[in-house]
């Protein structure tokens, strides 16, 4: 059997899951004329319709941690046309609204293995892991995922 290749589910959206932990990232994009933050990243002109534009779009690596602004559960297997293999067992999943906390921006992603709605509450403090979405004979696709800050890590309110 061949080694598979790790491939992020959207290139350019997070930073290279095979470094440390520490190190995993997303990757958005800051206007240099208002400042405005953007993930998805945007790559080819400001969406703030306030902005005064002449600026250029910067990639910026994002908040590791935030908020828990909302959170769900899946526990129905997608319709078609999303790719779901009808022979596996389905697994339950948990959905996360992150608002991240220097951007005050709000990022979807899915919650860590064995992280569940009841893991979670409305503004828990998470952080940001490296994840893998799927995997097949050829590739591991990796994304990102939120988990719960452990509470001797967690910060002091200001």
């Amino acid at each position: 059997m061949t080694a598979r290749t790790r491939r992020p589910v959207v290139a350019g959206w997070f930073t290279d899951a095979t470094g440390p932990e520490a190190d995993f990232r997303l990757l958005g994009t800051r206007c240099t004329a208002c400042a405005s933050v953007f993930f998805p990243r945007e790559d080819d002109a400001c969406r703030n319709p306030g902005c005064a534009g002449g600026g250029t779009l910067a990639e910026v690596p994002l908040s590791r941690r935030g908020r828990v602004w909302s959170y769900t559960d899946g526990r129905y297997r997608p319709p078609a046309p999303y790719v779901s293999d009808p022979d596996a067992p389905w697994e339950p999943y948990t959905l996360v609204a992150v608002e991240l906390a220097a951007e005050a921006l709000v990022v979807l992603g899915q919650a860590a293995p064995g992280v569940t709605p009841a893991d979670l509450a409305v503004g828990a403090e998470v952080e940001l892991v490296p994840g893998v979405l799927n995997e097949d004979d050829r590739h591991v696709w990796t994304t990102w995922n939120w988990r719960p800050v452990p509470p001797a890590a967690r910060e002091e309110p200001s």
